[in-house]
C-alpha cells in the first residue's frame, strides 16, 4: 500500500478489517490523512478495483476516545436512516464500534464529492445553501430517536476571552444560569457548521453552488432545532465574522425552518452555544487554521466570539 504520508498508515488489524469489507478483488492502494476532526483520526482509502480503476473509502477511527462506542453507535445509526432522504450523507459500509477487529473503534464509509469551503466563497449563497439542508434535516421522523441532546457548557465553566467586556459576558452568563426552555424536540446533526458540509462550486458559475454531502453524525441527538441553528451561527461567525452569525437564523427561517417564538428562548439558545465555544477556543482556531485558515489564530477567534456574543446581547429583542 502506498501511503501519502507515514500518518496515513492504516494500522494492521484495521486493515485486514477494511479488506474483509470490500468487494472480490479489490485492495487498499492508497491512504491519506483527512484533517478537520478534532476527535478522531480520518484517513481517505484509495480502493483499486477488479477492472484496474479505483474508488474512494473514508475510515473513521476513535483513539483513546472514551465515548467511541456510542459515537459510532450514533453515527451508524443516522447512516442507516439517511438514504432515500435527500440529505447528502456517506455511505455506511461497515462499522467495528468495541474494536472487536480493529486496533481502535472504527467505521468505513463510501466518501463524497465536493469540498469543505471555509473562505468567503460564494458566502450569501452558501449561507442561503446550508439554512435549507439544515431545514431538511430538522424534517427526519427517525423510527428510533437518538439520545436527547447534551448541554456543551455551564454558567461555571465559561471562559471569558481577555478584553472582553466582563459586565456583558456575566449578563450572558446569568442567561444559561436558568433552566433551558421546554421545546418539542426534532432530529438534531449536533455539530452541523460548515466544516461539515461539502460543496460544488463551478469556477465559471458560482451562482451554481450546490451542497454534495453532509458528514460527521457522530453527535446526533434529538432537541430543540434552535441548538443546531446556534451551532452554526457561532461557527459562521468565528470564519466570517459576527455578522454572518447573526445572519444564519434568519436564513434558516426564510428556508421554512422553524425556532422558538418566544425571542428570550431564540437567544437562550444562541448564547448558550456561543459561550460553549468560549471553552474550546484554542483547539477550534488550531482546527481551522489546520484546515486551511492561518488567519484564525487564537487571538482572532477570541475576538470574533466577544465581538458575536456582545452582538447577540445587544440585539434588539
Amino acid at each position: 500500500m502506498t501511503d501519502h504520508d507515514e500518518a496515513a498508515t492504516v494500522r494492521p488489524s484495521t486493515l485486514t478489517w477494511v479488506s474483509r469489507h470490500l468487494e472480490a478483488g479489490e485492495h487498499v492502494v492508497g491512504a491519506e490523512v483527512l484533517h478537520g476532526g478534532l476527535s478522531a483520526e480520518m484517513r481517505g482509502l484509495t480502493i483499486g478495483t477488479r477492472g484496474g480503476g479505483t474508488r474512494d473509502l473514508v475510515l473513521r477511527t476513535y483513539v483513546d476516545v472514551a465515548d467511541a462506542e456510542d459515537r459510532l453507535d450514533r453515527e451508524t445509526g443516522a447512516l442507516s436512516l439517511l438514504p432515500g432522504t435527500g440529505v447528502p450523507a456517506p455511505g455506511l459500509v461497515a462499522v467495528d464500534p468495541t474494536a472487536a477487529h480493529c486496533e481502535y473503534p472504527s467505521l468505513l464509509m463510501t466518501r463524497l464529492t465536493g469540498r469543505t469551503v471555509l473562505d468567503d466563497e460564494a458566502l450569501e449563497l452558501r449561507v442561503t445553501l446550508l439554512a435549507r439542508q439544515l431545514v431538511a434535516i430538522h424534517a427526519l421522523r427517525p423510527a428510533e430517536r437518538p439520545r436527547e441532546y447534551v448541554a456543551l457548557t455551564t454558567a461555571d465553566t465559561v471562559v471569558i476571552p481577555k478584553g472582553a467586556d466582563t459586565m456583558v459576558w456575566a449578563a450572558a452568563v446569568d442567561i444559561i444560569r436558568k433552566p433551558p426552555p421546554p421545546r418539542e424536540g426534532r432530529f438534531l446533526h449536533r455539530d452541523f457548521q460548515p466544516g461539515n458540509v461539502l460543496f460544488d462550486i463551478p469556477p465559471a458559475k458560482p451562482a451554481d453552488a450546490r451542497i454534495t454531502g453532509v458528514v460527521d453524525w457522530a453527535t446526533t441527538s434529538w432537541g430543540p432545532t434552535d441548538l443546531d441553528v446556534a451551532h452554526c451561527s457561532v461557527n459562521l461567525a468565528l470564519l466570517h465574522g459576527p455578522a454572518w452569525g447573526l445572519r444564519f437564523p434568519e436564513a434558516y427561517e426564510q428556508a421554512g425552518g422553524v425556532r422558538a417564538a418566544d425571542p428570550g428562548e431564540r437567544l437562550y439558545w444562541l448564547v448558550r452555544d456561543g459561550l460553549a465555544t468560549s471553552e474550546e477556543v484554542r483547539s477550534v482556531a488550531r482546527t481551522w487554521r489546520r484546515a486551511g485558515r492561518p488567519d484564525l489564530t487564537t487571538r482572532v477567534v477570541a475576538e470574533r466570539l466577544d465581538a458575536y456574543v456582545t452582538a447577540l446581547m445587544n440585539a434588539p429583542a
